[in-house]
Order: C-alpha cells, then structure tokens, then sequence
C-alpha cells in the first residue's frame, strides 16, 4: 500500500485493523498479508474521508526555528502555526483549529539557520512522496555565498562530490549574480549545500529554500504559512 502511494506504513496497519482495506474486493484482516502485483487494493470511504481530513501546510520558516523536534535552546517551527500567522491571502477553505496540530509533521528538513519553504502534513503520501529514499522531487535554493571558487567548483557542485562516503546525486547549481547561486537538489543530506560549499572554496552566509517540486513559496511572507490548495502537486 505505501508503494502504491495509497497511504503510509503506519496508516496501513491501521487502516487494516479497522477492516478498512480490501484486496480484489475482500476486505483484508491480518497485517503482513501478501499481495501480487496484479492484485487491486482499495480502499474503504472512511479510510479515504480520514485521509482527505488531513491537512498539509506550507509556512515560510525564519532562522532560529527548528524543523522538527524542540532542541536546547531553540524552538520548533510548529510553534508558528496559529490563526494570527496565517496568510491573509491563503484562499484555500479550511478553517484552522488547534487538532490540525496533531500528527503534524515536517516533510523534509530546512535547518536552523536557514529560511524558506517548509511543507508540514498529516499525510503520510506527501511525506512518502517528499522525503523517500527515491523521491524525484526537486528542492530549489538560493544560497548567498563569500569567497574564491575553486577551479573546476562549479563542475564539482553540480555532480562529483561526494558526502559522507558516499557520492551525491547530480544537482543543478548555477550562479544568479556574483554572490548567488541557485542549487536543484533531489536529496537532502544534512547541511548538504553548506558542505558542499566548503569542499569548493565557498561559505554560505544565507540559504532560502524557494520551491519543492511544483509547489513554490512565492510571496508567503516570512513567519506566515498557508494551507496547501487541492489544485496543488508536488
């Protein structure tokens, strides 16, 4: 079912034990069942109205936040999410309510000392389909950079790099002006941009994530965030 986008591996298990899963029209008990690929899973409509319950948010996060879990001396970026910081543009009809807090979860990290867009769901497909292994999504960043570039710097930023013992996906990494790049990353290490600046010369002195797959932070001010439209796809 989670290879299948129709839900998370927790969801899974839950949806089972409620009697709310049916392979090629049987409803499905047990958990570990087997299921061959030319098998149909559906769901029930509970399990599909639940899902359509959750929401996913997009908030602007500033530097001093932290992404997930609270760390000594620093706050989590959930902490921001309340009716007086939401967008006044946000044309989307949800109502907000404190319950849509529970189970809210960042897909994907934006470090502390970082900015920009930072997703939040409910829902275990977007957090699949954001932060798994092989996710294709891409991330966009303008990074604001001092320093000299090593020779062959740029040539190594988009694809020759290698992070702790492992060699990194080719990215897409372009100068926008004499101290800013633009990076398209389809992975997320810890700290990958600011190490793979170091490795070349570079320090970063700011870095604003701007875009994940389809979904672009645009003019959500800083601090604000805005509820995810149905019209809208990573």
């Amino acid at each position: 079912m989670s290879e299948q986008g129709l839900c998370s591996r927790r969801e899974a298990d839950d949806y089972i034990a409620r009697g709310w899963v049916k392979v090629d029209g049987e409803v499905v008990s047990e958990l570990g069942t087997k299921v061959l690929p030319t098998q149909k899973i559906t769901l029930e409509k509970a399990a599909q109205a639940k899902q359509q319950g959750r929401v996913t948010i997009l908030l602007h996060k500033p530097v001093g936040y932290v992404s997930g879990q609270a760390e000594e001396g620093y706050k989590p970026a959930i902490l921001l999410l309340d009716a007086a910081t939401r967008w006044e543009q946000d044309t989307a009809p949800q109502r907000f309510h404190r319950s849509q807090l529970l189970g809210l979860a960042p897909a994907g990290r934006l470090d502390i000392d970082s900015t920009g867009l930072l997703v939040l769901t409910q829902d275990g497909r977007i957090a699949k389909q954001l932060i798994g292994e092989d996710s294709p999504i891409e991330k966009e960043y303008l990074v604001r950079v001092q320093g000299k570039l090593v020779g062959n710097g740029l040539a190594l930023l988009n694809h020759g790099l290698s992070l702790d013992g492992k060699k990194l996906k080719p990215a897409k990494v372009s100068w926008q002006n004499e101290d800013q790049l633009r990076f398209i990353l389809v992975e997320g290490k810890k700290r990958q941009i600011r190490r793979m600046c170091e490795m070349v010369g570079l320090r970063v002195t700011a870095l604003k994530r701007v875009r994940i797959g389809k979904v672009r932070l645009g003019e959500l001010p800083q601090g604000q965030w805005r509820y995810l439209r149905e019209d809208e796809k990573f």
